[in-house]
C-alpha cells in the first residue's frame, strides 16, 4: 500500500501572500475554482493501492480547515488526516516528528509533496521509475528543467545522464550548478527515516557541543528536531547510489506570490480539458461570452453581456453586470463586480464591489513565453524603493468607487477607496 503527506506550512509562512492568505490558511486558496490542496488530493486518489493522505504543518486547526478535510474525505472515500506540528520543523522535522504515523500499516512507500506547487502530479509515472532504476529502497526526486538564471533560485540536480542517479545536490547555489530543479515532490521508502534520524543525532550532538549558541537551552529538543530535507538530507544522500531524479515535461511551477497563483490557474484551466472538462464554461444561448478557459461556479450570477476569459476563475455567490470585461483574474467568493467594469490580472478578493465603469488592472508576472524552461520569477514586493509592478489584488470586502481605475496596486482588507491609485499599497 502507499501513503501521501503534504506539506502545508504555516501562518508564518505565506507572507508573500499577504492579503489573500489573512482570509484563508494559503493552501485552502482556491486555485482554478478548487482549494490549491485539492489538486493533490485529487492526484493521490488516482495512484491506485492508494490508502491514506496526511496534511502536515502548524496552522491551528480551524473551522476552514476542518470543513475542507470533512468535504474531501466525503468526496474522495479516503483517509485525509491533519497532523499539527508543535512549531516550524523544517520539510524533514516534521515528516520525522510523525514517522511513526507515516509508517502504520506498513506502506512500502510514500509521497511528499509541498503545498506551494502547481503540477501534473505524474505520481504513477514516479513509482514506475522507482521500480525500473535503483535498488528496491531508492528514493526519487521530481525534477524538470529551468533555464540557467532562474535555477540558482531552486534546488539544483546534478544526474548521471545514464542511470537519473543524483550526484550532486545544492539549494539555491549562488553560481551555476545544474538546469534541473527540484519540484518539491518526492517517493520515498520509509528508509527515508534512518537518514533522517543521523541528522537528528547529529543536530543533538553538536547542541551537547555547542548548547547555547545565542539561545535559551529550554528549546534545545525543538533545534534538534528542525530538518530540512533539502539541504540536510539531500545533499549528503547525493552521490550514494541512493537517491534519483525523475524528470517531467509536464507543467510544473510555484505557487508563492499572488501573481503566481493566476498563473497556476492558467496551468490547472488548461489540463481541465482532459481531466475535467466539467469544470470548464462553454458558450450557451443566454449567457456571457466566453473566450479560453474559464471556471464559474454555478452559483455566480453574470449577466449575458459580460466577457469571461480566457483564465478567468470565478468563485461562489459573484454578481457581475452587464458588459463586465474580466480577463487573466480570480474573483472570489461574493464579490460584485458592476455594470461595465473591467478587471484584468487582478485578484478580486470576497464580498469585494467594484463599481460601474471602474478598472482595476495588473501587470502579468507570466514567465517568459519565448523560453520553453522559464519559469515564473518571485518577484520582491519593492525594488529601489518602489513597488515592483505585478498582478493587482484587492483583499476581502473592499468597495472601489464607479469610474476610478486602480493598477498595479495591493489593497488591504476593509477598505472603502474615494478615487484612484497606481503602484501603491493601501494599508
Amino acid at each position: 500500500m502507499l501513503k501521501a503527506v503534504i506539506l502545508i506550512g504555516g501562518p508564518q509562512k505565506g507572507t508573500r501572500f499577504r492579503p489573500l492568505s489573512f482570509e484563508v490558511p494559503k493552501p485552502l486558496f482556491p486555485v482554478a475554482g478548487v482549494p490549491m490542496l485539492q489538486h493533490h488530493i485529487e492526484a493521490c486518489v488516482k495512484v491506485p493501492n492508494m490508502k491514506e493522505i496526511l496534511l502536515v504543518g502548524f496552522y491551528q486547526p480551524n473551522e476552514e480547515l476542518n470543513k475542507f478535510l470533512l468535504n474531501v474525505q466525503q468526496e474522495f472515500k479516503i483517509s485525509i488526516r491533519y497532523l499539527q506540528e508543535y512549531s516550524a520543523l523544517g520539510t524533514a522535522g516534521g515528516i520525522y516528528h510523525f514517522r511513526d504515523q507515516i509508517v502504520a500499516g506498513g506502506p512500502e512507500a510514500f509521497f511528499i509533496m509541498n503545498a506551494d506547487v502547481c503540477s501534473a502530479f505524474p505520481l504513477t509515472d514516479m513509482l514506475r521509475f522507482q521500480k525500473d532504476h535503483g535498488e528496491p529502497n531508492s528514493f526519487v526526486i521530481l525534477g524538470t528543467t529551468s533555464n540557467r538564471k532562474q535555477s540558482m533560485n531552486y534546488g539544483c540536480i546534478v544526474e548521471n545522464e545514464e542511470t537519473h542517479e543524483v550526484l550532486h545536490y545544492v539549494e539555491k547555489p549562488s553560481t551555476f550548478v545544474s538546469d534541473i530543479i527540484n519540484c518539491g515532490i518526492y517517493l520515498f521508502t520509509p528508509d527515508i527515516f534512518q537518514h533522517i534520524g543521523a541528522v537528528f543525532q547529529k543536530n543533538q550532538q553538536d547542541m551537547l557541543l555547542y548548547p547555547f549558541d545565542g539561545e535559551e537551552p529550554s528549546n534545545g529538543w525543538h533545534r534538534a528536531e528542525a530538518i530540512r530535507l533539502e539541504q540536510d538530507v539531500f545533499t549528503a544522500l547525493a552521490g550514494q547510489g541512493k537517491l534519483y531524479v525523475y524528470k517531467t515535461l509536464s507543467f510544473w511551477s510555484q505557487i508563492k506570490s499572488a501573481g503566481s497563483a493566476i498563473y497556476a490557474s492558467r496551468l490547472y484551466l488548461n489540463q481541465y480539458h482532459t481531466s475535467h472538462a466539467e469544470r470548464l464554461a462553454t458558450n450557451e444561448e443566454g449567457g456571457p461570452k466566453i473566450c479560453g478557459n474559464v471556471y464559474i461556479h454555478p452559483t455566480a450570477n453574470i449577466d449575458p453581456t459580460a466577457v469571461l476569459g480566457p483564465n478567468v476563475s470565478i468563485g461562489t455567490g459573484v454578481t457581475i453586470g452587464a458588459g463586465v470585461r474580466v480577463r487573466e483574474s480570480i474573483i472570489l467568493h461574493g464579490a460584485t463586480l458592476q455594470d461595465h467594469s473591467c478587471v484584468l490580472n487582478s485578484i478580486v478578493g470576497w464580498d469585494s464591489t467594484i463599481g460601474k465603469w471602474a478598472r482595476v488592472e495588473g501587470t502579468p508576472s507570466d514567465p517568459n513565453p519565448n523560453d520553453p524552461y522559464a519559469k515564473i520569477d518571485s518577484e520582491t514586493l519593492f525594488r529601489d524603493g518602489k513597488l515592483t509592478p505585478s498582478i493587482t489584488i484587492l483583499g476581502c470586502n473592499v468597495n472601489i468607487p464607479s469610474e476610478v481605475v486602480i493598477l498595479n496596486s495591493i489593497v488591504l482588507p476593509h477598505k472603502d477607496l474615494n478615487r484612484g491609485f497606481k503602484n501603491q499599497i493601501i494599508l
